[in-house]
């Protein structure tokens, strides 16, 4: 996938790069002839500079030729009086013919050599020098005028990299702004006045987006609220009428048939309820968080199961192993009609799965500001294979014989979501039965209700 940070960084360090390269070259080979220049203005002034009397007493200096260092004996001397003859030489070892006046290159033992001659009254006068001494000393005066320019490379670098992530960064603050959000907000994305106007259009368009998502969104849950509510009426007066029908005599038929009827009009009922829970789950209006009374919500929700455990001959209970008295409340920020259906749902699961004689417990304790309940039962538990699906729509899992609409647990995580919390499902250290635990439901110190409103019984039902 091309990324467009490393594309503009890329391309900028290069065209840069390849800018500096090129100023770099003109600014050596500027310095390399303005040095060239200045090495041919030195040998015309040693020439016209040298003495009256260098030639009295024809005399050698007799040394060593040095031509890689920088000493005054790069230069090679040499002074013919008007008959021709030399009277004055530099360098005894090192021997040029003389040349016209003017300045010139010449070659003498694979060695080449910048001429300077002069005619200075009755004498000749000639400087020369290597050309090699001549392109050293360039490349290091060279050298020295291109140092600014190898400090301002790197700097263009950390400038280029400066502007890329600025320029960027609208577009990494879209997409923070996105990656935070929840999987159910739908809400038009809003970018301060900073933000360059060439963000804009993406802006437009995913606000755009967002909006016609939310609309369908909505027409959804509407449906589904609609359809659900339409049909609890008419669903709930054929049950009356069957029941009655039964009483008086006027229905007919083999009693396993009719508790068929019977089974199937009640999972329907319970497939509407579910449905109308659904789509209230999912409704964009939140009520808000407020204190609850989490201890009194549980105790009630465990009453209201009790008679329904009792004819299965299931143990129904509620437990505070880390109580440290009773009037503990556990009070806690959440939404308490969206928290008594999670637990309506997870406690009728566990009475339908759980078999006769079994037991299931309502856990309810504290654990690190957070407030967590959990229920545990002693039914045939989730195969591992089906643990990540355990929470999906309408998935029920192979084998299962108990009536229900596979909503029960999808409604109790979407409730769980919207409080910020946690919901997992687990199997039993014992290797049978599954506990299912919400966790993450922050806790308040504010009294939701007194002590004496719940009625906080220590016995199992």
């Amino acid at each position: 996938m091309t990324s467009i940070r490393r594309w503009l960084l890329s391309w900028l360090i290069a065209g840069l790069g390849g800018a500096a390269l090129t100023a770099g070259f003109g600014i050596f080979r500027t310095a390399q002839e303005e040095a060239s220049e200045l090495f041919d203005y030195e040998l015309r002034t040693v020439a016209l500079s040298m003495p009256e009397n260098a030639g009295a007493d024809i005399t050698s200096v007799h040394r060593v030729p040095d031509f890689q260092g920088l000493k005054d004996d790069r230069l090679l001397i040499e002074i013919w009086d008007q008959t021709g003859r030399s009277i004055y030489r530099s360098l005894d070892e090192v021997s040029l013919a003389r040349f016209p006046q003017g300045i010139r290159t010449i070659e003498r033992d694979e060695l080449h050599w910048r001429v300077f001659g002069v005619q200075d009254g009755d004498r000749f006068v000639q400087a020369a020098q290597p050309v090699s001494i001549r392109d050293s000393l360039a490349l290091r005066l060279a050298l020295h005028t291109l140092w600014p320019l190898a400090l301002l490379f790197p700097t263009i670098i950390v400038i280029a990299l400066f502007v890329v992530c600025r320029g960027l960064g609208p577009l990494r603050t879209i997409s923070e702004a996105l990656q935070t959000r929840s999987f159910d907000s739908l809400e038009p994305l809003h970018l301060d006045g900073r933000a360059p106007i060439e963000v804009q259009p993406l802006v437009l368009a995913l606000n755009g987006l967002l909006s016609r998502l939310k609309a369908a969104s909505e027409l959804q849950r509407t449906f589904v609220a609609d359809a659900a509510h339409e049909l609890r009426t008419p669903l709930a007066a054929l049950k009356l009428q069957f029941q009655a029908a039964q009483r008086d005599g006027s229905l007919t038929g083999s009693n396993k048939a009719l508790e068929r009827i019977q089974g199937r009009l009640n999972r329907t009922i319970h497939l509407v309820h579910q449905l109308l829970e659904l789509a209230r789950a999912d409704s964009t209006s939140f009520p808000g968080l407020k204190t609850v009374d989490v201890l009194c919500l549980c105790e009630r929700v465990v009453g209201e199961f009790s008679l329904l455990a009792e004819l299965k001959q299931i143990d129904l209970g509620l437990e505070r192993p880390e109580a440290a008295d009773t009037g503990d409340s556990y009070q806690a920020y959440a939404e308490p009609k969206g928290l008594e259906v999670l637990l309506n749902n997870l406690i009728d699961n566990a009475i339908r799965y759980t078999p006769r004689g079994g037991k299931i417990d309502v856990i309810l304790e504290r654990r690190h500001g957070e407030i967590c309940v959990a229920v545990a039962d002693t039914g045939p538990g989730i195969p591992d294979t089906e643990r990540e699906r355990v929470f999906e729509r309408f998935h029920r899992g192979a084998g299962t014989k108990e009536q229900g609409s596979g909503l029960g647990l999808s409604i109790a995580l979407r409730i769980a979501q919207r409080h910020g919390a946690i919901l997992t499902a687990e199997n039993n250290a014992c290797g049978r039965g599954l506990r299912v635990a919400l966790c993450g439901l922050k806790a308040s110190t504010m009294n939701a209700c007194p002590p004496q409103a719940c009625i906080r019984s220590k016995m199992r039902n």
